[in-house]
């Protein structure tokens, strides 16, 4: 039970951390499909900074923000697990962008353009962009998005004892190395966009800021990029 001065301090520590959660909230959008709202994921975040406040130990080592942005993400997502996020018809129109990128490359042998693909799928190109900013979700994600604590690593379970065998490892070595090589061929504003996003943690409206562009524009170069990445890497899955 807390004491009059235990309560003040959570009710400090959630208004002091509370900008976070509201950043990893619109930083994780640019993962997430339209129906996702930000206001959702801010709600379940905030459980999350909860939970981190409580079971926080310094004497682990981990600094407190650290600590907490991994529960507030894990408290997020398993938010969109207990529900339905990703809609069936939004994965086909995902494939089908996925398809037709890989298969123009294929036949032009070069990297392809948004009119290209649109050509490709039959469609105008407003209607492609329509796609892109609708397909957002179907993403890669951060390795450590599933690490939650006390249980097994979401890929562990899902990849076997097999990674510890010379030949899984010469293969992941192989698919890291295809997806460093297809990052470096990305378009030069998605593979800007990736970095921005990736790498210096911008949310879409900051790196619109940067690009000179609104956030629709980003989501839409954001979505592309993957979907190249994920056409090009589709051999090695």
């Amino acid at each position: 039970m807390y004491t009059p001065s235990g309560l003040t301090d959570l009710d400090g520590r959630i208004a002091q951390y509370a900008p976070l959660v509201k950043r990893i909230a619109h930083h994780m959008m640019a993962r997430l499909p339209a129906n996702v709202q930000v206001e959702d994921l801010v709600q379940t975040g905030m459980l999350g900074l909860l939970d981190a406040i409580q079971r926080y130990d310094a004497a682990q080592g981990a600094q407190f923000e650290t600590y907490a942005s991994q529960r507030i993400r894990g408290a997020m997502l398993d938010g969109l697990r207990s529900s339905d996020w990703f809609p069936r018809e939004v994965r086909r129109n995902s494939r089908r962008v996925e398809d037709a990128i890989h298969a123009t490359e294929q036949r032009l042998g070069r990297t392809v353009t948004e009119r290209e693909v649109a050509d490709e799928l039959g469609i105008p190109l407003e209607e492609y962009h329509r796609l892109l900013l609708e397909t957002r979700g179907n993403q890669l994600v951060y390795y450590n998005d599933y690490d939650e604590e006390g249980e097994d690593h979401f890929l562990d379970r899902h990849c076997g004892d097999s990674a510890s065998e010379p030949l899984a490892r010469l293969m992941g070595e192989s698919f890291q190395s295809e997806l460093t090589r297809a990052i470096a061929n990305l378009p030069e504003r998605e593979k800007l966009v990736m970095a921005l996003y990736y790498d210096e943690e911008l949310n879409l409206k900051e790196i619109g800021e940067v690009l000179g562009v609104g956030e629709s524009r980003v989501c839409q170069l954001h979505s592309q990029a993957i979907a190249r990445l994920r056409s090009k890497l589709k051999g090695m899955r």
